[in-house]
């Protein structure tokens, strides 16, 4: 696992007295899409608000390039190159599309993050967040908000970034279009773990996936190679497989 971006070491994490993730064994590495799948109230989110410092974690339990880094605040983890898409998007209500990107850009310089995105290559990548710069968040659609969700954390300059159900109550067309964004991402060196419900989605745009149920894996492995058969069993009951 040396060569892994980040990693997690039997994970535990909870929301109080309640326990939502029981050791929790994952990597990813440099330009890697791994995609974790499972049904609603499996632990995923969870598993990326553990990630970026928003649940308390022992240090050990995270990993990024080898250093512990489990609890870490989350300014500090944008700062090393994390930045989450979250469900539910989370925008600015009140200002402008480019205000919204504006502050990430503010941010990024504050924190000292430097890459190749800017708003110009943004615009490349959705061409209507152009058009809508100067539009209140609240007037777009749900899709053109979640491009502007994935734009702002784009604008964090990550060299990971988490996203959290992107193509949840959208469209089918704008699904496409957000999917067919994330080849430009990784072409960057940029990796991603992608939360999914649509396990189709989630098989064509990651090369690994982990299957989470009641907190645990169930199952690991390419997403080329893993069959519907497993990811339902996987979904439903049965020992952790690795394919």
């Amino acid at each position: 696992m040396s060569g892994a971006i980040l990693s997690t070491h039997g994970l535990i994490a909870r929301y109080g007295d309640f326990q939502a993730l029981y050791g929790i064994d994952f990597e990813i590495d440099a330009g890697e899409a791994v995609a974790l799948i499972g049904a609603n109230g499996a632990g995923k989110s969870t598993f990326l608000r553990a990630l970026m410092g928003l649940l308390p974690v022992a240090a050990g339990m995270v990993r990024m390039e080898g250093t512990p880094i489990g609890g870490t605040a989350t300014d500090r983890m944008v700062q090393m190159g994390v930045a989450i898409v979250p469900e539910g998007r989370r925008l600015f209500a009140g200002m402008s599309v480019e205000d919204n990107l504006r502050v990430a850009m503010d941010q990024a310089e504050r924190l000292g993050r430097k890459g190749g995105w800017s708003l110009q290559r943004l615009h490349d990548l959705f061409p209507i967040l152009k058009e809508k710069a100067r539009t209140p968040v609240q007037s777009l659609s749900g899709g053109q908000q979640q491009m502007v969700s994935i734009g702002r954390a784009l604008l964090c300059q990550p060299k990971l970034l988490l996203c959290d159900e992107i193509s949840l109550g959208l469209a089918p067309k704008v699904i496409r279009e957000i999917y067919a964004a994330l080849p430009e991402v990784r072409a960057q060196g940029t990796s991603i773990i992608l939360v999914e419900q649509d396990v189709g989605l989630a098989k064509q745009a990651s090369d690994r996936l982990y299957c989470l149920l009641e907190g645990r894996v169930t199952l690991t492995g390419p997403s080329a190679e893993v069959t519907r058969d497993a990811i339902s069993q996987a979904y439903f009951g049965g020992s952790h497989a690795v394919v």
